[in-house]
């Protein structure tokens, strides 16, 4: 299956945390599973806070684009539309809240996103961060539409 962000044209694919033309980013792969959306991300070792533990900043950097890139296929999805269809749907952050609810081990973490609204220009998505199977972050970023002076 195609990654949302495979769908992304060029002048948008620079995003630090899933431009696929970022070749210093995260370039993170999100598909959907069911109603929720799963990215899987490896951690490299400078990613650490303490050893063995992913710091706090790469936590929240996922969470972001993990839930602009869920906020952009929930709106395609509830228009009834095709990823690749004109106009096109890109979000940025409009608010992004973490919560830390335990340390996160250097492992293969794996976000998971769920729509909680989508309302004019605006998707709410909640989504979490597991590590071994366990829930140790939790965001919820409020995702408004892309304006076009950012598309050049």
């Amino acid at each position: 299956m195609d990654a949302f962000q495979d769908h992304y044209p060029e002048n948008v694919s620079h995003c630090f945390g899933c431009g696929r033309l970022n070749g210093h980013g995260h370039q993170i792969k999100t598909c959907w599973d069911g109603d929720e959306s799963v990215t899987r991300f490896m951690p490299e070792p400078y990613h650490t806070a303490v050893p063995g533990f992913v710091y706090g900043g790469l936590i929240a950097s996922l969470v972001d684009c993990h839930s602009t890139g869920t906020a952009a296929a929930a709106m395609y999805r509830h228009e009834g539309r095709d990823m690749d269809s004109l106009p096109e749907f890109r979000f940025v952050t409009g608010s992004l809240h973490v919560d830390y609810l335990k340390p996160t081990p250097l492992v293969e973490l794996e976000l998971r996103g769920r729509v909680v609204e989508i309302k004019g220009r605006k998707v709410v998505v909640e989504t979490s961060v597991i590590a071994a199977g366990r829930e140790t972050a939790r965001g919820r970023v409020v995702a408004v539409q892309m304006p076009e002076s950012f598309r050049s």
